[in-house]
């Protein structure tokens, strides 16, 4: 994987600032090539599975070579929790697995969906709470996760756990949770910058906890004051989304001075990928990516100039 000498991280982005995974509609009118090329000028090396790419391994592999970028992984929802469909999801899970080892991954994005607000199969998709989970579930969750990382394992890839907002791994007591109760060597960590501080967990408190667990990162930012009416109001995920909490690193509340400084100490070098989940049509997406990777370089640059000195 190709870095520059001012910038030691390999930065890619997600699709979903064009095209929205989670809220139907959002994003519909742009092509796979727009996204690509917009990604590619601006001097991203990779993005993520997003519902606007062929998902034909030979037909996707084509068109990223096309623009110079690579797949970074997939975010692949899971249902562990539940253990009466827990073969049936391991199955699934596998020939996605498969597919991102064509696509030459080393990363498998999990996240489980049973008891969350909007994408738990079982419930409405309208269901605006979260359903956490009995003892029972958690057990069978963990064991589920590690039978999918034993899986990843034999095809040579890793297992990253994406806690998120709106699911049952969503608070800093839930991720503790769940750190404490997979194996560290199976079940690996996506650090999420902007997922981290809406759970309640300081971002660069939680590097420092995990940090030797993190195989994979995610850079959002986070609008304060919209966050704060989040909580006030009890709003959804969704309507979180759409009200604009997210947005690019360096047009939030988060410091990534001390991320940046961390990571580099650490010798991080895995996948850094922007993911602000925004509306399309108030928050323009090359806009917004470029304003990203400026942000991004400028202060990995001046991060690395001062331990310099």
């Amino acid at each position: 994987m190709t870095v520059s000498q001012t910038n030691p991280f390999q930065i890619g982005i997600a699709p979903i600032s064009w095209v929205n995974d989670d809220i139907p509609g959002l994003g519909d009118h742009y092509t796979q090539d727009q996204v690509l090329a917009e990604m590619a000028s601006l001097g991203y090396i990779a993005t993520e599975m997003g519902r606007l790419f062929s998902q034909d391994p030979s037909s996707l592999k084509a068109k990223l070579e096309q623009y110079g970028i690579r797949l970074a992984s997939k975010f692949v929802s899971v249902l562990f929790s539940d253990e009466s469909r827990l073969e049936q999801e391991l199955q699934s899970f596998e020939q996605w697995v498969k597919y991102l080892y064509e696509m030459g991954c080393e990363y498998v994005i999990v996240c489980e969906m049973g008891g969350s607000m909007h994408w738990d199969p079982r419930r409405s998709p309208d269901d605006k709470t979260i359903q956490r989970l009995t003892e029972k579930e958690w057990k069978s969750l963990v064991n589920g996760l590690h039978q999918a990382a034993k899986l990843c394992e034999r095809y040579g890839m890793k297992l990253v756990y994406h806690f998120h907002a709106g699911t049952v791994v969503e608070t800093a007591e839930e991720i503790d949770r769940l750190m404490d109760l997979t194996d560290p060597n199976l079940v690996h960590l996506l650090y999420d910058t902007g997922h981290a501080l809406y759970g309640g967990y300081d971002p660069l408190e939680l590097l420092m906890k995990y940090e030797n667990r993190i195989q994979y990162v995610h850079l959002k930012d986070v609008r304060r004051d919209v966050l704060e009416q989040v909580r006030k109001e009890n709003l959804d995920f969704r309507s979180a989304v759409l009200r604009g909490m997210f947005t690019v690193p360096g047009d939030g509340c988060i410091d990534f001075v001390p991320i940046f400084k961390k990571l580099i100490e650490k010798q991080y070098d895995g996948w850094m990928i922007v993911e602000a989940e925004q509306d399309p049509a108030v928050a323009h997406p090359y806009t917004y990516a470029k304003m990203a990777k400026e942000y991004i370089d400028a202060t990995i640059q001046a991060v690395m100039a001062a331990k310099q000195r």
